[in-house]
């Protein structure tokens, strides 16, 4: 299971936050949980394992000039959500990230994470 690979500790996102494919514009999922490493998603489809895909959060600007990220993740689990029939738990990794991108990434950590 996920919780005994993890070696970053997460914190619960408190913001509604969207993450897409950035080559589709298709919707993956929201944020449900952070760390300085990844995230998890809560989406309604089952997303490959182990695929890099190029995503981009948009964000509202509140905590840089910048309203998006984009980066390359890869899904190193996806599993059914056991409270919400048809949806799916999945965790990312950060693959690639530019260090400015990785610096507005970090304050979304500390900002919104409780």
């Amino acid at each position: 299971m996920a919780a005994e690979r993890r070696n970053l500790a997460r914190k619960n996102f408190s913001y509604y936050m969207r993450v897409v494919d950035d080559s589709t514009d298709k919707l993956v999922g929201h944020i449900s949980d952070i760390s300085s490493g990844g995230f998890k998603l809560d989406s309604n489809y089952p997303v490959p394992l182990n695929k890099d895909i190029r995503l981009r959060i948009d964000h509202t600007g509140e905590i840089a000039s910048k309203t998006y990220l984009i980066f390359v993740g890869r899904a190193t689990w996806c599993q059914s959500d056991l409270l919400a029939p048809g949806m799916y738990n999945v965790g990312f990794k950060i693959v690639n990230m530019t260090p400015a991108d990785y610096d507005i990434f970090l304050k979304m950590f500390n900002e919104y994470s409780r």
